[in-house]
C-alpha cells in the first residue's frame, strides 16, 4: 500500500486478496489506526508468490529494508551475545557478539550483557580463570591486580600448573552447561576428602567455591525443565506494545529482555506476536532458533511462520501455547514481566507529556512542542572538540536523530565558535530540504552561546523558532538555572521543583552526556593514532624501521629534516613530509 507520493505505507500478505483488502476497504467499524492508513492509501500493488511461506519470507524483507510505518517495527539489530572460551593452554571467558570466527567453545546465546556479565563476574570469583585480553597477557612479567584479589591464578607468569587451571576451566564449562548440582556435589566431595588430608585451606576454596553456587541455584528458581526455548509472551494496549522473552537453554533461564515494537495497526496480542516473531528470528539469519517457542497467544499464521523457519533455518521449531508445570511458570513470568514493563513506559511517557504541557505553560506558547532539540560542546583543553545535537518528542528522546559534529578549524577552546560552526551544519541541511525544523531550540550555555544561535538562525534565514538557552547559574547547581527566552534580555528561572525545568535539565544533561561520548571516544582514538599514519608514503614497513632507528616518537620528533632524511628508506623529500607531520601542531 503506497500514498501519493509513492512511499510505502504497509507491506502484508494474504492467501485471500479480495477478503483481505475489503477487510480494510469498508465503511464502518475500522479502529483508528487502520482508518488512518486507509486515508493515506493511494494505490496497492500485489506480488503473486507461489506460496504462503514464499510471502512470508518476501514480507519480512520488504519491511527490514523499507521499515514501512503501518507495519509493525522492531528496533533490534545486534546479536546476542555469547560466553567464549578460547582454545589454547590456558583459556580465556569473554563476551563475544556477532559471527563465531575465533576458535574456542561457545555457550548461550544470552539475552542481555548484563546476564552475561553477571555469569562471568560468578566465575572469575569461583574459578579465577582468566578474562584478560591475549596482548595483555602475552605481555606480562608480574602478576596484574586480578590476581592480587583473588579473581585470577597468574598464568601469564606461570603461577598456576597446567593441570590446576585445566580443573578450573572444566569447572566453569560445567556451570555454563547448567550442570550446577553435579558440580556443587563434586566440589563438596572434593572439600571433604581436603579435610581428610588435613589440607584445611584447600577445603576452605572448596567450601566458599560451593557456598557460591548454592547461592546462584537459590536465586535461579526457574531451573528445572529441559531442552531449548524461548519464552514469549506479547501485551497490546491503546498506549502501544510489550514483548518480553525469556531464553531458556538446557532447561535454565539465562535471562530476559523487554521489547517494545513500533506497533501501528496490530491491536491484538496475537497479532503482534507473530508480526514480532516473524521479524525477530526471520530478518536475522544469525540468530539462534531453539527447538520450542512457548507463547501466550495463538494465530493461524503459526502454521506458516513454522514453514518458513524451517526453510530458512534448516530445522523444524514447535510452537506452544498451552502448557504445564515449569513451562507454564516460564510462560507466565514473560507475561508478568511484559505487563510489569508495558505500564512502567506508559506511565512515564504520561509523566513526559506532562513534563511537555508545563514548559508550554511556562513559555505562555498556545500548542504544546513536539520536538525539542538540545546542542553541547564537550572537549579538554580545546582538543578533540565534539558537538551533540539530541531530539526529544513528547514520548521520550529520539535517538534515530541524535546527531554529533566534529568540530574543526576553530581556535582551541572556542565554545563560540564550535557552537556557530555545529549549527551551521545543522540548519545548512535543513535549508537543503534534510532533517525536521524544531519547535524549541535548546542550547547548553548563557548569552554568549544565545547570541550565537540567533546570528546562526539569522544568517541562514531559518523560520522563527523558540530558542531557549540554559545557563547553570550563579552556584551552578541543579534547580537553579538561569533561563533565556529568544534572547537576553528575557532572563527568568522556574522554581527547582517545576516539571519544565525537570525537562530542561533532562535534556540538558543528555546533551552533555552524548557529547562527551563523543569526544572521549575521538580523543581515546587520538591517543591511540601515530601522526605518522597520516603521511602519504609511509607504512607500517617504515614507521616500524623509523621508531626503531631512533629509539621512539619523542626522539623522532627532535630530529631535523636531515637527521630524519640518513634513516634508512628515507628520501629527502618523505623526510620534509615526515617532519611538517610531527611538527604540524
Amino acid at each position: 500500500m503506497l500514498d501519493a507520493s509513492g512511499k510505502l505505507l504497509y507491506v502484508g500478505k494474504a492467501k485471500n486478496l479480495k477478503k483481505r483488502l475489503s477487510s480494510y476497504f469498508r465503511k464502518s467499524g475500522l479502529a483508528p489506526k487502520t482508518a488512518a492508513l486507509v486515508a493515506r492509501i493511494e494505490q496497492v500493488e500485489t506480488t503473486i508468490t507461489a506460496n504462503e511461506t514464499e510471502a512470508l519470507l518476501l514480507e519480512q524483507t520488504l519491511i527490514k529494508e523499507w521499515r514501512p510505518p503501518y507495519n509493525i517495527l522492531l528496533r533490534d539489530d545486534k546479536s546476542y551475545p555469547y560466553v567464549l572460551l578460547s582454545d589454547g593452554e590456558f583459556p580465556r571467558l569473554s563476551i563475544h557478539r556477532g559471527a563465531k570466527k575465533p576458535k574456542g567453545r561457545y555457550f548461550g546465546p544470552y539475552p542481555s550483557a548484563g546476564a552475561i556479565r553477571e555469569s562471568l563476574g560468578l566465575l572469575q570469583k569461583a574459578f579465577l580463570v582468566r578474562q584478560c585480553e591475549d596482548s595483555y597477557y602475552k605481555n606480562r612479567t608480574r602478576p596484574c591486580l586480578q590476581y592480587q584479589i583473588k579473581r585470577c591464578k597468574a598464568p601469564c607468569v606461570g603461577l598456576v600448573e597446567p593441570s590446576e587451571y585445566a580443573n578450573d576451566v572444566r569447572h566453569s564449562v560445567m556451570f555454563l552447561e547448567g550442570r550446577s548440582n553435579a558440580l556443587a556435589q563434586e566440589l563438596s566431595s572434593g572439600m571433604e576428602q581436603a579435610a581428610q588430608r588435613l589440607d584445611f585451606e584447600r577445603a576452605a576454596e572448596l567450601r566458599d567455591q560451593v557456598a557460591l553456587l548454592r547461592r546462584v541455584q537459590d536465586k535461579q528458581s526457574m531451573e528445572g525443565g529441559n531442552g531449548d526455548i524461548d519464552v514469549v509472551a506479547a501485551i497490546a494496549s491503546a498506549g502501544g506494545a510489550c514483548v518480553h522473552l525469556i531464553s531458556v537453554r538446557g532447561g535454565r533461564v539465562l535471562g530476559s529482555k523487554n521489547f517494545f515494537p513500533q506497533v501501528a495497526i496490530e491491536e491484538e496480542a496475537g497479532d503482534v506476536l507473530v508480526a514480532f516473531l516473524a521479524q525477530y528470528y526471520l530478518s536475522n539469519h544469525e540468530r539462534d532458533l531453539p527447538g520450542e517457542l512457548i507463547v501466550n497467544a495463538v494465530h493461524e499464521d503459526f502454521p506458516t511462520l513454522i514453514a518458513a523457519l524451517a526453510e530458512l533455518k534448516g530445522r523444524e521449531v514447535e510452537i506452544s501455547h498451552r502448557v504445564r508445570g515449569t513451562r507454564a511458570r516460564w510462560q507466565q513470568l514473560a507475561v508478568t514481566n511484559a505487563e510489569q514493563a508495558l505500564s512502567a513506559r506508559l506511565a512515564n511517557r504520561q509523566h513526559l507529556a506532562a513534563r511537555f504541557d508545563a514548559l508550554a505553560e511556562a513559555l505562555s506558547l498556545d500548542e504544546t512542542p513536539q520536538r525539542l532539540e538540545c546542542y553541547d560542546i564537550s572537549h579538554s583543553s580545546g582538543e578533540a572538540t565534539v558537538a551533540s545535537c539530541v531530539v526529544f518528542g513528547p514520548e521520550g528522546p529520539l535517538k534515530s536523530d541524535y546527531r554529533r559534529y566534529n568540530i574543526e578549524g576553530v581556535t582551541a577552546g572556542d565554545d563560540y565558535a564550535a557552537m556557530h560552526q555545529a549549527l551551521s551544519r545543522r540548519f545548512s541541511k535543513l535549508k537543503e530540504g534534510e532533517g525536521k525544523l524544531p519547535d524549541i531550540l535548546l542550547v547548553d550555555g548563557g548569552k554568549g552561546q544565545m547570541a550565537m544561535a540567533r546570528e546562526v538562525l539569522q544568517e541562514l534565514a531559518v523560520p522563527e523558532l523558540i530558542l531557549l538557552g540554559v545557563a547553570k547559574g550563579v552556584t551552578r547547581k541543579p534547580g537553579f538555572e538561569t533561563l533565556y527566552l529568544n534572547d537576553a534580555a528575557h532572563e527568568f528561572t522556574l522554581p527547582a521543583d517545576s516539571p519544565a525545568l525537570h525537562l530542561i535539565q533532562q535534556i540538558r544533561d543528555e546533551a552533555h552526556r552524548f557529547a562527551i561520548t563523543g569526544h572521549r571516544a575521538r580523543r581515546g582514538k587520538a591517543r591511540r593514532t601515530s601522526s605518522l599514519e597520516e603521511v602519504a608514503g609511509v607504512g607500517p614497513k617504515r614507521r616500524r624501521e623509523l621508531l626503531k632507528h631512533f629509539g621512539g616518537l619523542q626522539e623522532l620528533t627532535r630530529a631535523s629534516v636531515e637527521e630524519i632524511a640518513k634513516a634508512p628508506g628515507i628520501s629527502k623529500k618523505l623526510a620534509e613530509s615526515i617532519y611538517a607531520a610531527l611538527h604540524s601542531e
